[in-house]
């Protein structure tokens, strides 16, 4: 453990690095079960992480040494179950916000939780909750960013991008989680407020697709719709057809991925 420079209340003031781990969010569980209390705020950073995960148990692939692999302790106990969703909103936008001091446009939220740069992913969220009973008791936040990487599989050319990429140039790895656990702390702190429908809009005017006609795909049918809202439960609202209708992780997939 160490402490660092970043000008946080709490969040990253505890910092943990490694050199090489499975999964930084298994990292954090095995702390909480083995070593009791973790302070809030506590960021495990990694150089490699050799089985890092996505949504859904999909895996994520990143080149050790060159990109973000970090997993966030929080304790959101202010929040009820049912608006868990409203914590992922919180770090989706401290994400954006953050990039955008780096990237001055074409930063996205592709919900539920992926980055994106004009239509090519850079990094997602990965959000893995701890409950007691019906109290909301920990979270741990995996965040993956592709900093550094210049070179992507085939099947991932033309769909993945980096800071890199975008800015020809390399950036500082450390700079830029300063700046992440820095905008995370302030919209976690926005959240703590309970003003929550302010948070709520800006997640959504952030959207990757917000408010443009685009295609999707549900059960096999192909839909024509535009995203018009989420709900606080995390549920995307699309007008289709001029019907408002919802759908939950996995229910439907967006299909183009241009900008």
């Amino acid at each position: 453990m160490q402490n660092n420079t970043f000008s946080t209340l709490f969040v990253g003031q505890n910092l943990i690095k490694l050199l090489e781990v499975d999964s930084t969010n298994n990292f954090i569980k095995d702390l909480v079960s083995n070593s009791g209390p973790l302070t809030e705020g506590t960021v495990i950073m990694a150089d490699h992480q050799f089985a890092g995960r996505g949504q859904q148990s999909n895996v994520w692939h990143t080149e050790p040494g060159l990109n973000l692999t970090f997993s966030l302790y929080l304790k959101p106990s202010f929040l009820p179950i049912s608006k868990q969703f409203l914590l992922n909103m919180a770090v989706s936008i401290g994400i954006r916000n953050a990039l955008q001091l780096f990237i001055k446009e074409g930063i996205k939220i592709k919900w539920p939780n992926d980055i994106y740069h004009n239509g090519r992913k850079m990094g997602g969220v990965l959000i893995e909750n701890i409950l007691a009973g019906s109290t909301y008791k920990a979270s741990i936040i995996g965040i993956g960013l592709n900093v550094n990487q210049s070179v992507f599989a085939p099947e991932l050319r033309d769909r993945a991008t980096s800071m890199k990429g975008i800015l020809q140039a390399d950036v500082n790895l450390i700079e830029v989680l300063a700046e992440i656990c820095s905008n995370i702390e302030k919209q976690y702190l926005r959240l703590k407020t309970g003003n929550h429908q302010a948070l709520v809009t800006d997640y959504v005017s952030g959207l990757y697709k917000f408010d443009t006609p685009a295609s999707y795909r549900q059960n096999g049918e192909v839909l024509e719709g535009k995203i018009i809202g989420v709900t606080e439960a995390g549920m995307l609202v699309l007008l289709i057809k001029g019907e408002i209708k919802e759908y939950n992780f996995k229910e439907i997939e967006f299909l183009n991925h241009t900008t």
